[in-house]
């Protein structure tokens, strides 16, 4: 969704320049607005959840024109937190996310399409255990307006599923496991 807003907002942008103006806002990681989630089947009988703890990101956003909207994601890797610290040890290591050697996965986008009302598909290049691809996001506007702190914020959540493999990640878990759903719900505040 948010990739949709986004690209609605960069098409919308190079249709009407000038009657349309972006806002950029920064990720509220500091707030704890944010999250980077995750799931992945464990062996077919039940999910895996998690999340990565530290990152950093910003969108550019205009509800008129969400085809001009952007997004630019930086992950921490090494901070990725199953709840389970031996697990944890394990994701980080060269079977998966190899931090050691690539500490920070990344996704810059390089389009939005609106797909409905309030809902878009973000296409983007995500970089993951040094390896580029892209993936499309399906976003969902939640809603955007002023906070109680005389700030401006905006909202949305989106989902994409990659498979492991893609990325280089050669661990393999079995035929129920070989993809990870990413699950981002992302609030900004306009700068």
């Amino acid at each position: 969704m948010l990739k949709q807003s986004l690209a609605a907002l960069t098409l919308g942008a190079a249709l009407f320049a000038g009657q349309a103006m972006a806002a950029d806002y920064a990720i509220d990681k500091e707030g704890q607005h944010a999250f980077i989630n995750f799931k992945i089947s464990h062996l077919g009988y039940s999910w895996l959840y998690g999340t990565f703890k530290d990152f950093d990101g910003s969108f550019s956003f205009d509800a008129k024109a969400p085809e001009a909207s952007k997004v630019s994601v930086k992950i921490n890797t090494a901070s990725v937190d199953s709840n389970h610290a031996e697990r944890d040890k394990h994701l980080r290591s060269g079977d998966f996310l190899n931090v050691d050697k690539n500490p920070t996965a990344t996704f810059e986008s390089t389009s939005v399409k609106s797909t409905g009302e309030g809902t878009a598909d973000i296409t983007g290049n995500l970089t993951l255990n040094g390896v580029t691809k892209p993936v499309v996001i399906a976003a969902k506007f939640i809603g955007e307006g002023s906070d109680p702190w005389g700030g401006y914020r905006a909202g949305f959540e989106g989902s994409t599923k990659v498979k492991l493999k893609d990325f280089d990640i050669q661990k393999d878990l079995g035929p129920a496991s070989q993809e990870v759903e990413l699950i981002l719900s992302v609030e900004g505040v306009r700068q």
